[in-house]
């Protein structure tokens, strides 16, 4: 009888990223907030917007979330030198997602608890896609699961915190779609192993329409992203049960069964 399989990454590897990001996170409270004004024309539009040089440190947390995941997947027992792009993904929105609204909060008391959630979700994150490498380990169908049911809620948190900071519509175009996109993405790979662009693309266009209709409809941050989870995980779930070959009327009940979990929970939410 073979033996049960049970990798955790390397903990001196591990501790090093996880400090890493965590560091660009402080770094939003410690540098000067100095504000600047961008004009920029686009298709004969003339856009301006301000920006501050630290709200990059976000980005900086998710592109040394995404090297330091293929550092300790290299030292992965199981690592045969395939490519490992799977699974940057949701490690890099994951470290994207929380410096949103790190970045937003002043320092403070809550500041600190969103700090130290940031860093146990990293540190969860991190370890399920480490485990999610070898699929013969035996928690890699918990890891899995854990994974896609992760990267829906950092959606919500994403549309909640762009709705919180009333963002303009271009840029929540910008902010939706790629997430969107990388949420099917994932998703349709953990499931079946294999790259499938068409639904993710299409998935992320439509969801974009929608957020560009809730945009101006008077919802609060909760409800505006569980409005956009709705169909999210309604054309998700369409796609992969449709590639499992289950029967377009069955697949069509399921997912308009979930879109309308998600709006009544969106609807309520308004009334409480």
């Amino acid at each position: 009888m073979l033996s049960e399989r049970r990798h955790l990454p390397d903990s001196n590897r591990l501790s090093v990223l996880l400090a890493a990001v965590l560091l660009s996170y402080v770094m939003t409270q410690v540098l000067e907030r100095e504000r600047y004004a961008v004009f920029l024309r686009l298709f004969g539009i003339d856009y301006s917007f301000d920006f501050e040089p630290v709200s990059l440190a976000a980005w900086l947390a998710a592109g040394l979330t995404a090297t330091g995941m293929d550092w300790l997947l290299r030292g992965h027992p199981e690592y045969d030198g395939r490519r490992t792009v799977s699974h940057w993904i949701l490690p890099a929105l994951t470290a994207l997602v929380l410096g949103i609204p790190l970045y937003n909060l002043p320092l403070g008391a809550l500041w600190w608890v969103g700090f130290t959630l940031s860093g146990l979700l990293l540190f969860l994150v991190l370890t399920a896609e480490y485990i999610a490498l070898d699929s013969s380990d035996v928690r890699h169908p918990a890891a899995s699961a854990g994974l896609m049911a992760l990267s829906f809620a950092l959606f919500v948190i994403l549309a909640s915190a762009l709705s919180y900071a009333g963002v303009r519509l271009t840029a929540l175009a910008l902010a939706i779609f790629p997430a969107a996109a990388l949420v099917t993405l994932r998703a349709i790979h953990l499931q079946t192993g294999e790259w499938d662009f068409l639904w993710p693309l299409t998935n992320a266009f439509v969801l974009t329409q929608f957020a560009a209709a809730f945009h101006y409809w008077p919802l609060t941050p909760a409800q505006f992203g569980l409005a956009l989870l709705g169909p999210l995980y309604a054309l998700t779930g369409l796609a992969l049960s449709l590639r499992e070959q289950v029967s377009p009327r069955r697949a069509g009940i399921e997912a308009l069964t979930g879109l309308g979990i998600f709006w009544a929970a969106a609807f309520f939410l308004g009334r409480g």
